[in-house]
């Protein structure tokens, strides 16, 4: 068995998750690929340089094995390398590249594996770029592309999880769901999946129409989008009050739309309400916090409400736990969820969804 992230019917990457590596015989691979494909992934080949299909792939999306099709490199990780080989600088998720010595060309080298089937991928080295100072070196044949806003093509059976909605009263029996910004998803989603009763957080948008609801176009802060993250929890273990708790101590609610060095509309605090209900405890948790003077400057936190939340592209999913050396996940993300971890204690899950 192995432990591996996939993509589930809502093209959100979730995991580690157990599952049995894929095992077929030479006949069944050939008559499954193209004679390339088998001499590469199979064969352990290279391709020449220069002539991969995928070297000048400039879209969107999602790299997977040819072979078993897990996931395995994203093109917001990718980089011209000049070497003639697609490159990234690290994969989706560390679980789902395995590395091997490499001998074969009289050189030390470290091989790159799918981790589900074991085809070869390439080649990493330690002359990539910042963060990680790491080249991925990998073949055009082993790989196949998806588009993210293709990603749901890609869900895999054991991947299967919870819709997202936008109907926060309740997301099916026993669950509801509140919608939070704070600055970067990536930050506000770690916090909350530390919490026991969250079953899960999900970075996406909200704010602004279906058209725009995309990363790129949320990053020049004109859409009306906010990003946001929608919280999936058990009102018997957690409640909207405590939720709220969490959010107003783990970001800055006083500063019109920035957190820390990140500007911009985008970046706004914001409850966005799906019920009367939900507003009125909104605005009485942030008239006491007021009250209490817990802030020495005034509280901006917008009350909107939600017509629609948006899931983000697959990549931003999950991004502390797939990414804990990433130079902003170090230096923003964590020292949140390091606080939420402190003032919190009596709330969160008995395993951190980030293992430490």
């Amino acid at each position: 068995m192995i432990s591996v992230r996939v993509f589930d019917e809502l093209g959100k990457l979730v995991g580690p998750i157990q599952m049995a590596k894929v095992v077929k015989t030479d006949a069944e691979w050939k008559k499954q690929l193209t004679p390339e494909q088998f001499q590469i992934a199979r064969d352990k080949g290279t391709e020449r340089a220069f002539c991969g299909t995928l070297l000048d792939n400039k879209k969107d999306g999602v790299y997977a094995c040819v072979c078993c099709g897990l996931p395995l490199f994203s093109s917001s990780n990718k980089f011209n390398s000049g070497t003639g080989w697609p490159s990234f600088f690290q994969a989706i998720s560390p679980e789902n590249v395995a590395e091997h010595s490499d001998m074969s060309h009289g050189m030390k080298r470290v091989e790159i594996l799918c981790a589900r089937c074991d085809g070869h991928l390439g080649h990493v080295f330690d002359d990539g770029p910042r963060p990680t100072g790491l080249r991925y070196c990998l073949n055009s044949e082993s790989l196949t592309f998806t588009e993210n806003k293709d990603l749901a093509k890609l869900a895999d059976p054991a991947g299967k999880s919870k819709p997202a909605t936008s109907q926060p009263a309740m997301a099916s029996s026993g669950t509801a769901t509140a919608v939070f910004a704070g600055g970067c998803f990536w930050c506000v989603e770690a916090v909350f999946e530390e919490l026991d009763g969250v079953i899960d957080a999900v970075s996406g948008y909200a704010g602004g129409t279906a058209d725009t609801a995309n990363y790129k176009a949320v990053c020049t802060g004109a859409t009306g989008h906010a990003e946001a993250v929608q919280i999936i929890y058990d009102p018997s273990k957690i409640t909207f009050d405590q939720l709220l708790k969490v959010h107003f101590a783990t970001h800055d609610p006083t500063t019109l739309n920035r957190q820390g060095g990140d500007s911009g509309p985008q970046y706004r605090s914001s409850i966005f309400f799906a019920s009367e209900q939900e507003k009125e405890l909104a605005e009485a948790f942030i008239s006491d916090l007021a009250e209490a003077k817990a802030f020495s400057k005034p509280i901006v936190t917008k009350l909107e409400p939600l017509v629609k939340f948006y899931p983000a592209e697959a990549y931003h999913q999950n991004y502390v736990c797939t990414n804990p050396n990433q130079a902003y996940v170090q230096g923003a993300a964590l020292p949140k969820v390091d606080k939420v971890r402190a003032k919190f204690k009596n709330m969160l899950k008995e395993q951190s969804p980030l293992g430490k």
